[in-house]
């Protein structure tokens, strides 16, 4: 099947990102997606936006090019309580939430410790992704983050990104074998991200595709390939925070 949407990505306001929103936004429309996420870094990352940028995205219109934009933020995820850079203020100017570990910004302990904060994340009721949970930045426990997940309607990310040779990320890829295997077993969809930095690597998912035929993961629960699911995700995680 073909990917449809891509909802993690970049552009030079994250600063240490390459192409402008427009460049973006035509590379998801050159390979005909509907949806696409611009998620830009919170304040905890060097060089990132300020939050007058996710204030003021309101300028920026919900469809280009035949592709519907979701602006939003990618959080950071802190320390093990589950605390996060970006307040209860802020949320409803994001579209699209995702929470993540970021090395630079984490505070990190025992395994035990780590699980904790993350799914403390995932109980959130604002956040409706979690990115890159296999990238090995902490290390976690998969299967009661899984169980997590699927309790609190919250997606967990299967991210291209961190699987780049560069990244130097060696658990990487077995910790996202882990995430799809428990996935799989207890019926809980994933959604992919390119994690694109520069827009020719937008729904870039080529290290990804591996690993879903090594664990035979079904289809149906890729949100990638149904943007009607996702929107209809979206709407629910909208609801149960209220």
């Amino acid at each position: 099947m073909r990917p449809l949407l891509d909802i993690h990505t970049h552009t030079v306001a994250s600063g240490h990102a390459y192409s402008s929103l427009q460049e973006m936004v035509q590379a998801a429309a050159d390979k005909g997606l509907q949806m696409l996420g611009i998620t830009e870094h919170g304040p905890s990352i060097p060089g990132t936006c300020p939050l007058l940028y996710f204030k003021n995205m309101g300028v920026i219109p919900k469809e280009i090019n035949g592709v519907r934009l979701l602006m939003g933020c990618e959080i950071n995820i802190l320390d093990t309580e589950g605390h996060i850079d970006i307040g209860e203020e802020m949320m409803d100017k994001l579209e699209i939430r995702i929470a993540g570990i970021h090395s630079i910004c984490w505070k990190g302990g025992s395994r035990e410790e780590n699980t904790k904060g993350m799914i403390a994340a995932i109980k959130n009721p604002y956040i409706q992704i979690i990115a890159h949970p296999g990238d090995g930045t902490a290390d976690l426990d998969f299967e009661p983050i899984v169980l997590a997940a699927k309790a609190a309607h919250t997606l967990l990310e299967i991210n291209n990104h961190s699987m780049a040779p560069f990244r130097d990320k060696l658990t990487s890829r077995p910790n996202n074998l882990d995430i799809l295997r428990y996935c799989k077993k207890y019926d809980v969809p994933v959604i992919l991200g390119s994690d694109a930095h520069v827009s020719y690597q937008v729904a870039d998912y080529e290290r990804i595709w591996p690993l879903l035929a090594e664990t035979d993961f079904p289809d149906a629960l890729v949100m990638n390939f149904w943007p009607e699911k996702f929107k209809q995700f979206l709407a629910d995680k909208g609801t149960s925070k209220k």
